[in-house]
């Protein structure tokens, strides 16, 4: 998972909202563009174009917004910026594996969920050199359930993760790798190139420089 900052919304879309009276009600059905065009791209650029949940590379073509809580069950924040995310997989194709927000669906519990917004999020989860995924503390119950819910675990995204682990995380580097250059190596990961986007599973790479370190 990835923590997200969430910033504020496009005027265009707080804007719409606003237009609500007695005769008409926003909803997310039936917002268009240009105002749904606009969220899209607000969002994207929050999230430095990569998914809320895997952390892979999106664009606006191969990506949905996402409603962390779902809006059948949480109507009320439908239209909540701060509920508001893009996710991967726009269209499913028969007989592919589902993960981050398809697989989520209406499935939560309340109870059980590890928000975006939570500034340890990232840390709660421990990664191995074949892409592998788990919390970082065996008795995190919600961590265990993030992962079961998104299927974060699943090989498509373990093949994609092991990938961009073993292009940074060579024998040679293992082998000499000091505190420092771990430090060094999970600030770049963390940080946005200058067109503002992180490099993608790039939290993976970040995180799994601080396991080395610990």
């Amino acid at each position: 998972m990835r923590h997200i900052t969430k910033g504020e919304p496009p005027a265009s879309f707080t804007a719409w909202k606003e237009k609500a009276n007695e005769e008409w009600q926003p909803s997310f059905d039936n917002l268009q563009n240009p105002e749904k065009h606009d969220l899209r791209l607000a969002l994207l650029r929050e999230q430095g174009e990569v998914c809320c949940y895997c952390g892979c590379e999106i664009d606006e073509e191969n990506s949905h917004i996402e409603h962390f809580r779902p809006q059948s069950r949480y109507p009320d924040q439908a239209l909540a910026y701060e509920n508001l995310y893009l996710s991967c997989l726009r269209e499913v194709n028969p007989g592919a594996p589902l993960h981050c927000g398809h697989a989520k669906r209406n499935h939560f519990e309340e109870n059980l969920v590890l928000s975006l917004l939570a500034a340890d999020c990232e840390r709660r989860f421990s990664y191995h050199l074949t892409g592998e995924i788990f919390p970082k503390d065996g008795n995190d119950a919600k961590a265990a359930y993030m992962c079961e819910l998104l299927k974060l675990d699943i090989a498509l995204l373990r093949y994609q993760r092991a990938a961009t682990l073993d292009k940074v995380f060579d024998p040679d580097f293992l082998a000499g790798a000091t505190d420092d250059d771990l430090q060094k190596l999970r600030q770049a990961f963390h940080a946005r190139d200058i067109a503002g986007k992180y490099v993608p599973f790039g939290h993976v790479v970040a995180r799994f420089a601080e396991q080395l370190m610990a």
